[in-house]
């Protein structure tokens, strides 16, 4: 029962939470790519990257796996 009640307790609508999940890029890459962004583009805040990573997955099909991390800073980066 205890079991049951953790594994249906609703995601959190944060935008980091509702950006991760198993298909798309596991916790080290998200870092990365957030960190590597935020080099990049520095006046960018974290929710509009997020936003614009966000856009890159909508516009590939809602899906970021079998993009290289530098593909998905190209696409992020052309909409920041």
């Amino acid at each position: 029962e205890n079991f049951q009640q953790k594994t249906s307790a609703p995601f959190s609508t944060d935008s980091y939470d509702a950006f991760i999940s198993p298909n798309t890029l596991n916790l080290s890459s998200f870092t990365k790519l957030m960190k590597k962004l935020q080099e990049i583009h520095p006046e960018a805040s974290r929710d509009k990257i997020v936003d614009a990573l966000l856009e890159v997955r909508k516009n590939n099909k809602g899906i970021l796996s079998g993009l290289s991390i530098n593909s998905i800073v190209e696409r992020t980066s052309v909409i920041l």
